[in-house]
């Protein structure tokens, strides 16, 4: 499924291949093939070679104008410029009140965030309206067959919800897992990725997981990042445990998880419950456990909605980093009448020597 030394790799050398398997080494492949022939017709001929371009089963993705460095937003504070910084914490925080009913009125006095229990300065805050990093991840193993139909009319609902400059990719797994559709907003090509079933064999979720969080890490041009995770089974296949994907999960400015793990059979297993909810939770994401295949579109819903709901806040550690260490955040909202509960991440890891930060 993924390719490392020696035939094992750690979380940071994994990545979701493309069909066809050698996809993602074709453009090295190009260049080398064709500074080879440039030699060859150096030595032999004056007369230009002429080199037929790489083919590949993967779909690639959509050429897009540079994403600029800045994104910003004269109808929301005139003049804020929402920046990428690497320096910067940002959280994406959905709030709630005790009602469980979104508050979306707040501003950036009614915040205060901790790490590691000190109070730290919030350097940039918004209402959500940046650009999404999407990726859709569906169980493709053997008892999804008689689910996909409903899953993905859910996943283009989630699609549709999209807006201009947002990027979707989609990842089908079960023992290896493969990008069907890079990056694009082109409805036709998500369906038709969707649409790839070739459902057997076991689930290799944590796998999927942190090869599409690499995916993100490598080649998003987008800062906000969503991973959506539909599975029916627990994980049988992986070679990343649960602890290793946790913390991919936690690098700093990690993707928020969502999950929807269907029924099969009687229930899940309680341990199998807790892992995804940990998983979503602990990025600031929720865990559905749908009793049936008609709440998925609803479940769909849900999650548009949060994910335009957010806001972004955005700080500078004032803590001392050491790199692998693990801090913990606590952000609180206020209104000043209402009990509110914030959900967003709860900590992320330093960044280490040759990982992303």
């Amino acid at each position: 499924m993924f390719t490392g030394v020696g035939g094992k790799e750690s979380g940071a050398d994994r990545f979701i291949r493309s069909r066809g398997g050698i996809s993602r080494f074709l453009p090295c492949l190009f260049l080398l093939c064709l500074l080879i022939l440039a030699g060859v017709s150096s030595a032999q001929s004056s007369n230009p070679t002429s080199v037929p371009e790489p083919s590949s089963n993967a779909q690639a993705p959509d050429v897009n104008p540079q994403t600029p460095d800045t994104v910003s937003n004269p109808g929301e504070e005139p003049g804020f410029v929402f920046k990428r910084e690497v320096e910067e914490v940002v959280l994406h925080a959905i709030v709630v009140n005790d009602q469980n009913r979104l508050v979306t009125g707040l501003g950036r006095d009614n915040f205060q965030v901790y790490e590691d229990g000190k109070l730290q300065k919030v350097t940039s805050f918004r209402k959500e309206r940046v650009p999404v990093a999407l990726g859709i991840l569906i169980d493709n193993s053997g008892s999804m067959l008689p689910k996909r139909a409903k899953v993905n009319e859910a996943a283009l609902q989630l699609v549709d919800a999209s807006q201009e400059g947002d990027r979707v990719f989609v990842v089908n797994f079960g023992d290896d897992a493969f990008l069907d559709q890079d990056y694009t907003q082109d409805v036709g090509k998500l369906k038709a990725a969707l649409q790839r079933v070739e459902t057997r064999g076991s689930t290799a979720l944590y796998d999927a997981v942190i090869g599409a969080v690499n995916h993100l890490d490598r080649s998003s041009p987008l800062q906000k990042k969503i991973l959506l995770v539909v599975t029916d089974g627990r994980d049988n296949a992986s070679q990343a445990t649960f602890q290793e994907v946790l913390r991919k999960l936690q690098s700093k400015n990690g993707p928020v998880l969502y999950s929807i793990a269907l029924e099969q059979n009687d229930r899940h297993d309680a341990a199998d419950r807790q892992s995804l909810r940990t998983l979503s939770e602990q990025t600031g994401g929720t865990a559905f456990f749908p009793s049936s295949l008609d709440e998925v579109q609803s479940i769909a819903s849900t999650i548009a909605r949060d994910i335009r709901s957010q806001y972004v806040i955005g700080y500078r550690s004032s803590n001392a980093h050491t790199a692998g260490a693990y801090h913990a955040i606590q952000l609180q909202a206020n209104d000043g009448s209402n009990r509110l509960r914030v959900e967003t991440r709860t900590g992320y890891y330093s960044g280490q020597e040759g990982s992303a930060k």
